[in-house]
Order: structure tokens, then sequence, then C-alpha cells
């Protein structure tokens, strides 16, 4: 194949690794929340690219931020820092809980350091054998051996050989499953305050508050992964501020960059404090050009009109997936935060998820699954009304071709 040659859909069948089962079409070219494929048909975005474009597709912001760097400085190495990795880290510190901040380029990768900061941290201050992490069936922390070991689900760690030790899985939102496995030989107990793959699950209040206890009782580290749920996807700049509960570690990535890829580690000076040169680190970790896109996404989201209006877009779209399941008796429940919504299917319609998401696309509509029983929605955080009544029609419009079928 010449590197001239028109590539499409079934290119992706003879080139690219089959761990993926992409939509049938391709999309090329996006605005806001839409998107034009290859023969230009349009398609409103519901998905956000699994929460990731948090502004839409070429949000200005971005695409200026973007542009002046690519001018200036494209990569420096950790051997060097730069201004943006530095504005940024300074502006996530004064956001959050955290002091310090460790730059790396995917969710797996922010998840990667915060286990084994949580270990060394443990094994550094308490002892040798302080290596347990509690973690909890249906998360999904990354693809990394250690982190979809940590995961709880197995379909996505066997097959690989042997999985890193003394990882123990409990049900969510079961205070009484973490009581039963927490000791003094725990050094973290992670989870993901939305958990999305296993299904947009969210924690409840008392639980979360009950576990940063019983961290604090046993000296075991509370680390929270907002790869997904953070950057203004539940209302607040991370989800973890609707708990009153402060973290001692907080992952993000997705959103962070709107678009591009990168992620970051958050933490405090205490704990940030065992690590040395050379302990961890990435070489693309805190690039410039990612910096300056992330840097300009954070000023745009975290602002009262952009969290704000996450909380009434999620009335909106709740409510007319509300009436959709009053009229086809097709969900048994919605559930989620902010734009982090998830529409369990019916028992009659188990399974079955990913062809609502093929019906969907028929009609010009990209959506997610989170499981086969669950419909996810992931939209724009500024996605407008137009698009959400228009999107939320175009479902309509697919869940009767689906019934007819």
């Amino acid at each position: 194949m010449s590197e001239q040659s028109v590539v499409d859909r079934s290119t992706f069948d003879q080139v690219i690794l089959p761990v993926y089962a992409p939509a049938q079409f391709v999309p090329v070219t996006g605005q806001g929340s839409r998107v034009w494929d290859q023969q230009g048909k349009e398609y409103i975005d519901f998905s956000g690219g699994i929460a990731v474009t948090a502004l839409g597709h070429c949000h200005p912001a971005l695409v200026n931020a973007l542009k002046q760097q690519a001018e200036k400085l494209w990569h420096t190495s950790n051997v060097f820092t730069n201004e943006p990795a530095l504005r940024l880290a300074t502006k996530l510190i004064n956001a959050t809980f955290a002091d310090r901040v460790f730059f790396a380029n995917s969710g797996a990768e922010a998840n990667e350091a915060a286990f084994k900061l949580a270990r060394h941290y443990a094994i550094t201050r308490h002892s040798p054998y302080k290596t347990k992490i509690i973690a909890f069936n249906n998360a999904f922390h990354g693809r990394t051996l250690f982190t979809v070991s940590v995961g709880g689900q197995a379909k996505y760690s066997d097959g690989f050989g042997p999985k890193p030790a003394d990882i123990i899985h409990v049900p969510f939102n079961d205070l009484a499953a973490v009581r039963a496995v927490i000791d003094d030989h725990t050094c973290a107990v992670v989870m993901e305050p939305i958990q999305g793959e296993g299904g947009i699950t969210a924690a409840q209040p008392d639980f979360m508050r009950g576990v940063r206890e019983l961290c604090d009782q046993h000296q075991a580290l509370l680390i929270l992964d907002e790869v997904q749920s953070g950057m203004g996807r539940s209302g607040k700049l991370f989800s973890y501020m609707h708990y009153g509960v402060t973290p001692d570690i907080v992952t993000t990535a997705k959103a962070l960059g709107g678009g591009f890829p990168i992620s970051a580690m958050l933490t405090t000076e205490e704990i940030g404090s065992v690590m040395r040169v050379g302990t961890h680190g990435t070489t693309y970790g805190g690039n410039p050009l990612a910096c300056a896109v992330a840097e300009a996404a954070l000023d745009v989201i975290n602002t009262p009109a952009v969290l704000d209006g996450v909380t009434q877009r999620h009335t909106l779209l709740v409510g007319a997936l509300r009436q959709l399941a009053q009229e086809y008796a097709l969900f048994s429940e919605i559930r989620g935060m902010g734009l982090l919504i998830g529409a369990e299917l019916s028992s009659d319609y188990h399974g079955r998820a990913a062809d609502f998401l093929a019906a969907a696309a028929a009609r010009g509509l990209m959506l997610l699954s989170a499981g086969p029983n669950v419909i996810r929605f992931a939209p724009s955080l500024v996605i407008t009304q137009q698009d959400i009544e228009q999107g939320m029609a175009l479902f309509e419009q697919a869940i009767q071709d689906l019934l007819n079928r």
C-alpha cells in the first residue's frame, strides 16, 4: 500500500492490531459537538471521545494554544523543565488539595505512577510488608499489567501470565467488605468516584466517607482515579469535591488535554517527598505542547459558566432519557453524575448495548456503552441545548428502528 493510497474503514482491518472494533464510519472533521465522516455525513457527538473532548471538537482556545506553542517549543524531555508544565502544575495545585504534580501521557500511566507511589510511600515510611492494595469489582484503571490487575475485571487481565500480587477486590459501595479486608498491611484503597467502564455507578457519600476513615485508621492512602470523572465531568472540577472528602492521590487524564494526550497524578507534599530523582519518570510527561493545550482547557473548564452548565445539561439529558424509559420500557435505571450518564437496559435488552450504538450511528448519533448492558452518555461539557435535543430525537429514532426490527 503506497502512502498516497486512499484509506477507509477496510484499511483498519488490514493494518491495525485487532484489539478494537471501531464503528463502520470514519470521522474526518469535527466542530463543537458535530462530526462529519468520509462521506460527509453529519453526526451529533454524545461520546466525547470517551469523556475526552470536554470542550467539543476544535475549541478555539485549545486550537490557539496548540498553534502558538507549536511555533515555540515541542519537546524538552524530563532533563529540562518548561513554562507550560510549570504553569499547568501551579493551576492544578491552586484548584485542588494537592501540593505536587507528576505529568504523564495517559490515564494508565497516571494510575501506574499512583500505585507505585502508594507502595513506595508505605514501604519507605512504614514497613516493607505494607503493600496490599484494595480495589473494587468492575473497576477500570488502565491497560498496563499493574493497572489492569488493580482494575476489577478479569476479562482485561486474564491471559497475560502472572499478575502483580497483593491486590484484593471487593464489591463497590460495600463498606463492610472494605472493613473486612483492610489491615495494617494495606498501603492504599483505590477507587473511581464514578465507575466508568463498570457501568457508570457513583460512590455513595457514606461509602466514600467511610473508606476515608478506614484509610486513616490503618495509615493507608486513598487514591481516587478521576481519569474519566475529573475535569468538570461531574459538575465540579473533580468529582471528589462533591463528597467533602480529601484524597491522598488523584489521577486525571482524558479531558485534561481536551483531546491532546496528557495525564497527571496529584498528591501532597508529605506523600510526594518519598520520591527521589530517578524513582519514576517518563520521556513525554510534561510535554510543552500537551501542557499548553491542557492549561487552556483547564482555564475554560474551571469556571462557573462551564461547571454550572454541566448541571443544567445533566437535567436536560436525564429528563429526555426518563421520557424514553417511560415510553419504551427500555431502561431499568438511569444513573451517574453531571455529564457522565449511564442508562441501564432493562432485562429484555440485556447484552444489546452494541446494537443500540450501531442503530444510533446509522441515524447520525455517536454514543458509548459501559459494558454490554449500559448505554453511556459523555458529551462535551459545553454542548448546546439544540444539540442535546436533536441528539435525543435521533436516539429515539434509533430505538424505534431497533424495536421495529
